[in-house]
Order: structure tokens, then C-alpha cells, then sequence
């Protein structure tokens, strides 16, 4: 034995060190085994998509969102609204406060049962309390659409751990998928790694749809979604492209009301004069078509030169009818339509007016300022607070209030729309909780809105998914 302790006392004095380097060596090669190889040789598919857009960790992008985690409700398709988190909710005090019971048995993704503690919504001005079983908001003001804004998922703080040594924080929801991993470009996420048990994705995020595109074409991506415009890559043999319609989004070209020049008359006479060509994709108002308060019979507006002549006719203007209409490079195209069909109009107007035997001889010398020229000027991103025509896509919400926009005491009214009788139906709306009386509230509503157009309302958006085949 005295031998034996003699050999391995004077091995580990001549080799202890070598020995030691190697043992930490294959700790370290084992940790990066098991930790990076491993999950690459899970099962299943790996999926390189690209979206456009700044985000941070967190703020990612919605679908990205919904895809880690849920809320405690689900908007459908038409704006109902049902439980999803929540096994059910319940409105007190005639619509001041929202009560929501937690379904059993909930998990975060990293195996912690989710508690009501966790649920961290914050609503400005609005007091949450929890329970061990239930969730409390009280609102200052009744708000029917409420339950529509907890489909927000919710997280958890994390901590992503690499090498049993580095770490880094990260996002934890309920859902299949968790990050894996992410890289950043300053505050700004530049790739992120997503992981299911079926399936592993890697998100590239580009500033641009343009970047987006090349990044294609490079083949770090193979699947782009909701690309607004055509590009080269549509006709290649090795993609394929789907057109999505976004019944929720739509393209109006919008007044400021604070011109005085846009009177009811001529604001009617002008959506009158536009072709609107669009078959399914005609956009007739505010609210999605899908939503179940949408109301097929207002106004539509379908092109007649009759009408808009006659509208023009009504009151003379006293100063030619010279606009501009501020748009972005992607609708070019139908800005250019309305400046045809506007200076066509306008044209026929003055002859409408010489020939007229409505209007008095000393009114004729008016007829001129009825003929209509339009400017074009183009901007990556216009200025709401600074335009006379506006001609861009916005999207409808999915309930069907629409206070924010049209409401006269509101700042978000970039028209500058003033109505007294949709400002009572937009408060009456929001305060309202029983369906069916909401449901004409605001389709009576999309009748006077449309009566006194403070929009010229054209179509719905067009997005394109684009994937490698």
C-alpha cells in the first residue's frame, strides 16, 4: 500500500496539473454537448421566417407574442370575445368593474403553475385586485370593449443559462414554444430562436421590407410574411405566394376638417367623383366587415358624376379648389387615380355650372373656381397633423369602437371630425355591455359617420406570404 500511495503521489506531482486542465476540459465540451448538440438533434422541422420591423424583447411583434404565450381572453374572427386564460368573467357595478376567474391546473412553460399573482396587465387609471382565485379591474368609467384588451399574452421575467455559466433574461409564457435564444443589434432584436417539441424557429428581423427581401433572395430566410407590395421574388418558379385580404385594415383617403373648404357638400361630392373598382375588396366604412356590429346599408358612395356635380353645384366655391393629397409610395398608384378622376370632375363642373340656368349671371364668374387640381406629395411617413387629403390604410380595432378616431374631444382625431350625434353614439357605445343594444348603436352610428363622410373609404389592404417551395 505505502508503494502504492508513493506511485500516485508522485504521478499527480508530475501529471496532477494536465490531469486537472483535462478533467475541467470535459466538463466544459460535455456542458456545450448537451446544451447546444442535443437540442439540435430534436425531431421535427426548423422554419427561417423574416419579419419587418424594430422590436425589443419586450415588445415583440403580436404574432410572435401570441405564439409564446395567451391572454386571459381570445378576440375571434368577428370581435366576440371569448375566455381563454379565464374560465369566465363577469361584469359588476353596472360596468365599473370586470371580474375574471382563472381556469385550474395553468403552467408556465417552464413547468411553474401559473397563479393569479402572475396575471400583470396595467391599464392606466384602472385598479386591478387579486385574489388567490380571482382577478379584479376596476374601471373609472364604464368601457363594454375591455375584455378585447386582455388578449394581450402575458409573461414572466426569465433567465436563459448557457453553459451552466452565462446568462441572460428572457420572456416565459404559456405555450409550446419558449426562446431558446436571441441576438440583439443595440436595444433591438435581431434574430430569435423559438422552440416547440415538434418544431424549432429562427425569426430574422429586418428594418425593411426591402432588407427583408435581399435577406430572401440570400437564403437566410425561406418564408416572409405579410409583405405589402409585389417584388421580383413573386415570380420565381421556386416561390409561393399567398394573398391574404385584411378585412380589419383598410385604405381611405381622409380630410382635415380644420380646411374650411371641405364642406358636407363637397366632401360628398368628391367621394361621388373617385372610382372604387375594388369587387370584394371595396371597403365601405370604419368597421370590419366581419365584425358582428357591421352594417351593410350605409351610403356607398359608388361613382356618379350627376351626383358630384350637383353636390359642387350646391355652393360655389369662393377660391379655386386647390388640394394637395398627402400619401406613402404604396398607393401611388390610386393617388394618381383620384387626381384623374378629381380634375375630371372638375372640369365637368365648370362646364355644368356655365351652362346652368339655376346659377344667377352674377354667380357665372364663379364657375371656375370649381375646377379642381390635386397635388401629389409623397412620404415615407405622413404627417397626420399636417395635411389637407391623406390618403393612407388604417385598421379597424376589433371591437367595434371606434372613439378614439372620431370622437371630437379626442386627440387621436387627426381628421378633426366634429359630429354631435356620433359623439353621443360613440359614448352611448362604449358604455353600453348588452350586444344587441351595442350591435345599433354602432350601425347607426356607420349611417351618420357615412352621411357626413370625413373619409372617402376604397379598400381593403392586401398582404402577401411568401415562402420557399
Amino acid at each position: 500500500m505505502r508503494k502504492l500511495y508513493w506511485y500516485l503521489t508522485a504521478y499527480l506531482k508530475k501529471y496532477g496539473l494536465i490531469l486537472a486542465v483535462s478533467i475541467i476540459g470535459s466538463i466544459v465540451v460535455l456542458s456545450l454537448f448537451t446544451s447546444f448538440i442535443f437540442p439540435k438533434l430534436k425531431p421535427g422541422k426548423h422554419l427561417y421566417i423574416g419579419l419587418i420591423g424594430a422590436y425589443t424583447l419586450d415588445n415583440l411583434p403580436l404574432r410572435v407574442q401570441k405564439q409564446l404565450s395567451k391572454g386571459l381572453t381570445k378576440v375571434e374572427e368577428d370581435g366576440s370575445v371569448e375566455p381563454l386564460l379565464a374560465s369566465r368573467w363577469s361584469i359588476e357595478q353596472e360596468g365599473l368593474s370586470y371580474r375574471f376567474i382563472l381556469k385550474n391546473n395553468l403552467v408556465w412553460n417552464d413547468g411553474k403553475p401559473l397563479k393569479t399573482q402572475d396575471i400583470n396587465y396595467h391599464f392606466p387609471n384602472v385598479e386591478t385586485i387579486i385574489t388567490p382565485y380571482d382577478i379584479v379591474f376596476k374601471l373609472p368609467t364604464p368601457f363594454a370593449p375591455f375584455p378585447t384588451k386582455l388578449d394581450k399574452p402575458i409573461f414572466r421575467k426569465g433567465e436563459l443559462v448557457f453553459f451552466k455559466f452565462f446568462k441572460k433574461p428572457t420572456l416565459i409564457g404559456i405555450s409550446p414554444y419558449k426562446i431558446t435564444n436571441y441576438q440583439k443589434r443595440g436595444n433591438l432584436i435581431r434574430r430569435l430562436d423559438l422552440s416547440s417539441p415538434t418544431e424549432e424557429i429562427t425569426y430574422h428581423f429586418y428594418l425593411t421590407e426591402k432588407e427583408a427581401v435581399e435577406a430572401f433572395k440570400a437564403g437566410q430566410v425561406d418564408i416572409l410574411p405579410d409583405l405589402a407590395k409585389h417584388h421580383e421574388i413573386f415570380g420565381w418558379s421556386t416561390v409561393q405566394v399567398t394573398e391574404k385580404v385584411q378585412y380589419d385594415q383598410y385604405l381611405a383617403m381622409f380630410f382635415n376638417l380644420d380646411d374650411p373648404r371641405f364642406s358636407k357638400n363637397l366632401r360628398q361630392a368628391i367621394a361621388y367623383a373617385i372610382e372604387k373598382d375594388y369587387g370584394d375588396l371595396r371597403a365601405s366604412g370604419p368597421i370590419s366587415p366581419n365584425s358582428w356590429a357591421y352594417f351593410s346599408g350605409v351610403k356607398l358612395y359608388n361613382k356618379n358624376d350627376q351626383k358630384a356635380i350637383d353636390n359642387l353645384l350646391t355652393e360655389l366655391p369662393h377660391e379655386p379648389l386647390e388640394f394637395e393629397l398627402t400619401t406613402t409610395t404604396l398607393f401611388v398608384t390610386e393617388a394618381e387615380k383620384i387626381k384623374k378622376d378629381l380634375e375630371d370632375l372638375g372640369e365637368k363642373a365648370v362646364l355644368a355650372c356655365q351652362e346652368s340656368k339655376k346659377i344667377k349671371d352674377e354667380d357665372k364668374g364663379l364657375c371656375q373656381n370649381l375646377q379642381i387640381s390635386l397635388k401629389i406629395r409623397i412620404n415615407n411617413f405622413p404627417d397626420k397633423q399636417n395635411f389637407q387629403l391623406l390618403l393612407i390604410g388604417q385598421e379597424s380595432p376589433p371591437d367595434p369602437d371606434q372613439y378614439d378616431l372620431w370622437h371630437s374631444g379626442e386627440p387621436a382625431n387627426f381628421t378633426h371630425y366634429k359630429n354631435i350625434r356620433v359623439d353621443s353614439l360613440l359614448e352611448k357605445g362604449r358604455q353600453t355591455t348588452n350586444i344587441k343594444e351595442r350591435t345599433k348603436i354602432y350601425q347607426e352610428f356607420q349611417q351618420v359617420l357615412l352621411e357626413d363622410p370625413p373619409a372617402v373609404f376604397l379598400r381593403h389592404l392586401i398582404r402577401y406570404d411568401v415562402r420557399r417551395k
